[in-house]
Order: C-alpha cells, then sequence, then structure tokens
C-alpha cells in the first residue's frame, strides 16, 4: 500500500509544462505511483518519463477527462490510501502533498480535499460552489453582465465566504482532487458518460453524500485556469452535452439532494460569519 497515486491526463501539452508539474510531486516525501494518461494522437511526451514511479499510458485518442483518469484509479484504488486527479497547468511548493496527506489521515472523516488555489498572478481562484441548477449555468455563460445574473451568480460562488478556513462544500474544484480511497470504493469513480466537463461536481456530490468534502485554505497551489468553453466552440458543446446529461441524471428541477446539500453549506457558511462577528 503506497501513500498517493496521481494521474494526469495529457492532451498535446508543451512537455517542460509538465515537466514543471513532475518536480513539483518530487518536491514531496510520500510514497508515490504517477499516471500519465495520454489522450494525444502521438505519444510524444512518453519521454517525460524519467523513473520507475511514473508509468506512461497512451491512448492512442482523446477518450476524454474521467474516462482517461479511471484508468488510473482503477489501478491505484486498492493499492493506495490516497488518489490525487491533478490537471496539468497545476504548481505548487515543496511538502504540499505531505501537508495534505497528514492532515487527510487525522481526518478519517473526509473523502475529497481541495486546497486554496490562486492564478498565476496572485488572485484567489473562487472555486467552492453550490451544486448547480439549469439557471446558474446558463447565467454564467450566457447573461453574465445581467444584475439578476451576478445575484444568481454571487450565490451559487458563494461570495460571502473568505476562503480563510475549512468549509465541508458539495462542489469542488477538479483541478486538483485529492481523494481518499477507501471512499471512492463506496462512491464510484468518474461517470464515463461525460466526455468533459461536470464529471467532476458529479463524483464530489456522490463522495460528499457519505463522506466530507472539504475545502482546506492552510495550503496553497497555482492553476493556470483557463475557461476554454467561452473561447472554444467545439469545447461548449461538450460543456452543454455534459449539462444535459448532469440534469438529466440528477434532476432539473427536483433535485432532492441538490437543494439539502446546498441549504446545509450555506447553512455552514452562515455560521462561520456569525463566529467572525
Amino acid at each position: 500500500m503506497i501513500d498517493l497515486s496521481i494521474s494526469i491526463v495529457l492532451y498535446k501539452n508543451p512537455p517542460q509544462q509538465i515537466q514543471n508539474l513532475l518536480n513539483c510531486i518530487y518536491a514531496n516525501h510520500l510514497s508515490c505511483k504517477i499516471y500519465l494518461i495520454d489522450n494525444s494522437p502521438i505519444d510524444d511526451l512518453k519521454t517525460l518519463v524519467d523513473n520507475n514511479n511514473v508509468e506512461y499510458i497512451f491512448n492512442n485518442k482523446n477518450i476524454g477527462f474521467g474516462k482517461a483518469h479511471n484508468i488510473a484509479l482503477e489501478r491505484s484504488v486498492d493499492r493506495s490510501l490516497y488518489h490525487l486527479v491533478l490537471n496539468p497547468d497545476i504548481e505548487f511548493e515543496e511538502g504540499v502533498l505531505d501537508r495534505i496527506f497528514d492532515f487527510m489521515q487525522l481526518h478519517k472523516d473526509v473523502g475529497q480535499l481541495l486546497p486554496k488555489v490562486f492564478y498565476k498572478n496572485g488572485e484567489l481562484q473562487k472555486l467552492c460552489h453550490l451544486l448547480p441548477q439549469p439557471v446558474n449555468l446558463i447565467s454564467r455563460r450566457f447573461f453574465e453582465k445581467a444584475k439578476w445574473a451576478k445575484r444568481l451568480n454571487d450565490e451559487y460562488e458563494l461570495n460571502g465566504f473568505a476562503y480563510d478556513r475549512c468549509l465541508n462544500i458539495p462542489n469542488l474544484s477538479g483541478c486538483f482532487m485529492f481523494l481518499c480511497c477507501s471512499v471512492l470504493k463506496q462512491s464510484g469513480l468518474f461517470d464515463e458518460r461525460y466526455f468533459m466537463y461536470m464529471e467532476d461536481i458529479d463524483l464530489c456530490r456522490r463522495i460528499h453524500a457519505i463522506s466530507k468534502t472539504v475545502f482546506y485554505p492552510d495550503v496553497s497551489i497555482i492553476h493556470g485556469f483557463e475557461k476554454e468553453s467561452y473561447t472554444n466552440n467545439i469545447v461548449l458543446k461538450y460543456h452543454i452535452n455534459s449539462a444535459i446529461k448532469y440534469f438529466n441524471k440528477w434532476g432539473w428541477i427536483n433535485d432532492k439532494k441538490r437543494k439539502l446539500f446546498n441549504k446545509q453549506v450555506l447553512e455552514r457558511l452562515d455560521a462561520t460569519l456569525h463566529e467572525t462577528v
């Protein structure tokens, strides 16, 4: 049993970007197994394998985000204490993974963790959200400047949250998913019906139903985040298709768990605000 397995899905990434991420991982002291799952059309990135703890898996086609990560998860869930789903455009300092591991070991009721995330310019990324209603995704994408959309988005993005303390959130970003493998055995892995987008929300809410899914502010990472669906119409279609599959699965209007989970997180957030006062 190793401490941590890590999966990174690749698609035509600059080799130096992935090498920088690997160097960040190497600067920690856990026993790790790293899976590079390559959805690129050619296997140029196999040259990144530089030690026995890195395994390169070439799919020869783009099979999607969740399906690619599941290749590593299926190999890891019985061999690792924890698994980290990691975007290629992530950077972090030495010791970050060690500190997260220690926190998870002390808090066995936590099934998933997201640290504090910053843009490269130092601005905070607000990646703790409520579970979405259809109107949230529509307003964010197509009516961003409207006052009514801003009000909806402020609630959805938990704009009253200062990102200064741990909070149990049902919708954490998929850019850095530190997962407890024993919980994954109960929740199941990524739903492979999603090609890209929404699969992280789907998995997080399933984990949230049986354990805590926690924002942890004591360590931070950098994420080179890009809203590609805002500029690429093909990617926008993937996003729309995934949203349809998500709401068909969980409910467009009558999603009882969404109502319950969102009510609970708003109550927890309100309690923390009163503590601050």
